[in-house]
């Protein structure tokens, strides 16, 4: 085949990729005002296009680049967005799978620290690209998410039993290496993102990813909190995978926001989750999963503003003051802070 006709066969896939995604879940409702752009990326985003997790020794991941790259889409600031890609592109998209690297770390040498991927990561960056592709006319865009996403089927997802799964990552959660493998992470399905990807990606196994992994959000409801834990093993019955602490965590607490922010309104799970997550005051909690015990209140306000918007989605109940309005404090809570409130702006104003 000629360079030329490799070319034009590449243009004709990109315009049947751009024409299927107009039909994709609309967003560009949804967005980030500039203050509140401005102030995270003021903290957060490095010159190099790198976003720092100042809770983890400032290190980077394929997470924080994926977050990154959807807030700078919800902003519509195409030079940030751009900015924090280049970095992604050239530090992380290091592995022969297509997917990033997970760690990256500014004090090491070389900088990448773990190999490994790590799926949300992959996901939330191939989505980004994929929305910022549609609204921008960028094929290139188009074009990286959609090998991240073909990445991702043929990489990081297995089938069990009669459940189609997402990994955690490429290598260290399956037999023989883990005795109660499979092991997944119910917050790894970005359920908004999986509908998306396989319009960059056709195939039956996203649907089939999504079902699975909305059954068992529904379905593993360990201990008096009826919660599940960051880590589950599906080797028998589900339970606390053996290694890490059997917590519903700071993993676990981004799945009733990503059950909302797909559209998800079940009251009888929201509030499962509602009365689960409720520590301290309206604070977050961390909790055993077997025992329900309380180990830690989360009160930062972008964790708190998750059990808020439970209440505004299944009641009608405006979120408090402090909670509306943002101030950037630590990465993580920070990210989530701003994912809630363009939800609720879009979704639910009514709640503001």
């Amino acid at each position: 085949m000629t360079a030329g006709a490799g070319a034009k066969i590449l243009s004709v896939l990109l315009g049947v990729v751009a024409l299927m995604m107009s039909s994709w879940p609309a967003l560009s409702q949804q967005r980030i005002e500039v203050p509140a752009w401005d102030a995270y990326k003021g903290k957060f985003l490095d010159p190099r296009g790198r976003i720092i997790d100042d809770g983890n020794g400032n290190i980077s991941h394929s997470e924080g680049q994926g977050y990154g790259l959807l807030l700078a889409y919800l902003a519509r600031n195409r030079a940030d967005f751009a900015l924090i890609w280049s970095f992604t592109r050239t530090e992380l998209l290091i592995r022969n799978d297509g997917l990033a690297a997970w760690k990256w770390s500014p004090a090491a040498k070389p900088h990448v620290t773990d190999i490994n991927n790590a799926t949300d990561g992959d996901i939330l960056i191939a989505y980004a690209l994929a929305l910022a592709g549609r609204e921008w006319k960028r094929n290139d865009y188009l074009a990286a998410g959609a090998g991240i996403a073909r990445g991702i089927l043929k990489s990081a997802t297995i089938e069990n039993t009669s459940r189609s799964l997402l990994l955690p990552a490429a290598e260290g959660f399956v037999l023989p290496g883990r005795k109660d493998g499979p092991i997944v992470n119910l917050s790894y399905w970005v359920l908004e993102a999986l509908p998306v990807l396989d319009s960059l990606s056709p195939s039956p196994q996203w649907a089939k990813i999504r079902e699975s992994g909305l059954a068992l959000i529904r379905d593993v409801a360990l201990g008096p909190r009826r919660l599940p834990p960051d880590w589950l093993s599906l080797a028998s019955a589900p339970k606390a995978a053996e290694g890490f602490p059997p917590e519903f965590g700071y993993n676990a607490l981004r799945i009733p926001l990503y059950l909302v922010r797909s559209g998800e309104t079940d009251p009888a799970l929201l509030n499962r989750f509602r009365q689960g997550i409720t520590g301290k005051a309206d604070a977050i909690a961390i909790t055993d999963v077997n025992t329900g015990e309380v180990k830690n209140n989360l009160s930062d306000p972008g964790y708190r503003i998750i059990n808020h918007i439970l209440a505004c989605v299944v009641e009608g109940t405006p979120l408090p003051e402090d909670v509306k309005s943002f101030r950037p404090t630590q990465y993580y809570p920070s990210t989530l802070h701003l994912l809630g409130l363009a939800f609720v702006a879009e979704k639910r104003p009514e709640c503001l």
